[in-house]
């Protein structure tokens, strides 16, 4: 093996901040096409529990696709085709026969607000409903705390019975990172979360970010590269639908990378 090969089988195999952290996701040979077009190409990757996992890239290279197949969202869109394994906590989602539980231990977060048609509390409240809390007391506290996670308890705590979307965009989009804490998630999946949000409330969610890593591990998909370069532990950068190249963040953007494509990315000269 060449010494350029060598570096570059470590930066893709880079390992999480914690050499004892345990596998959460596990992607071999995933590949996705859309009516027969792919969209991403034998992509391997692990992610580790309790980091935050960037991954970077500038449209149409990928990004949300691989997003969807980890929620099987392929089930809602028959042109999308998947192959490959993906391993969560050691099982292969393509072989789970309820997705549901799936999803319940996934919470993703779309790049504009998804909000439901109900209050701000119910809104928070409807997932711990449908896993069996009922008594109020016990809502109330996961309504609370999920609310203040996403940086929103202070704005809203007064009109909790006013529909959600009476709410700002960033506001609304605060709700959505504060719907997707309250199934209590495993993986929490961020798609450009920052979309609809100003630059201050975007500050105050990533300080949030920080502290949800040691509960949960996160997927993030930004094309802010200085957004991974602040939360991300390792960033992954995706290309027309490969991904290019793994490595510790501060690695990447300290130009110790194997692919000049990177490089470039980071530096703005394309994307």
């Amino acid at each position: 093996m060449s010494t350029e090969t060598a570096t570059q089988d470590d930066l893709l195999t880079a390992p999480a901040a914690s050499k004892d952290a345990r596998p959460k996701l596990e992607v071999r040979n995933l590949s996705i096409s859309y009516s027969g077009k792919p969209a991403l190409m034998a992509v391997d990757l692990t992610i580790y529990e309790n980091e935050i996992f960037g991954i970077i890239g500038p449209a149409n290279s990928g990004k949300t696709s691989f997003l969807k197949a980890l929620n099987r969202m392929d089930l809602f869109n028959p042109a999308m085709q998947v192959s490959g394994d993906i391993l969560f906590d050691g099982n292969n989602i393509r072989q789970w026969r309820n997705v549901y539980a799936l999803r319940s231990r996934i919470g993703v977060v779309f790049p504009l607000p998804v909000g439901l048609p109900m209050t701000v509390y119910d809104n928070v409240a409807l997932a711990p409903r449908l896993s069996g809390v009922k008594a109020k007391a016990d809502l109330d506290g996961i309504v609370e705390r999920c609310l203040t996670r996403a940086a929103l308890w202070d704005e809203v705590k007064d009109r909790l019975n006013s529909l959600g979307s009476l709410l700002s965009g960033g506001q609304q989009q605060r709700l959505t990172i504060a719907r997707a804490q309250s199934q209590e998630p495993d993986l929490l999946i961020l798609d450009e979360f920052s979309i609809a949000v100003d630059p201050v409330t975007t500050m105050r969610i990533e300080d949030v970010l920080k502290q949800l890593r040691n509960e949960m591990t996160i997927i993030l998909v930004t094309n802010l590269t200085q957004q991974a370069r602040r939360l991300a532990d390792r960033t992954a950068f995706f290309l027309t639908g490969t991904c290019v190249e793994i490595g510790e963040t501060e690695a990447l953007f300290n130009d110790q990378v194997v692919d000049a494509r990177t490089t470039a990315y980071i530096a703005g000269r394309f994307g």
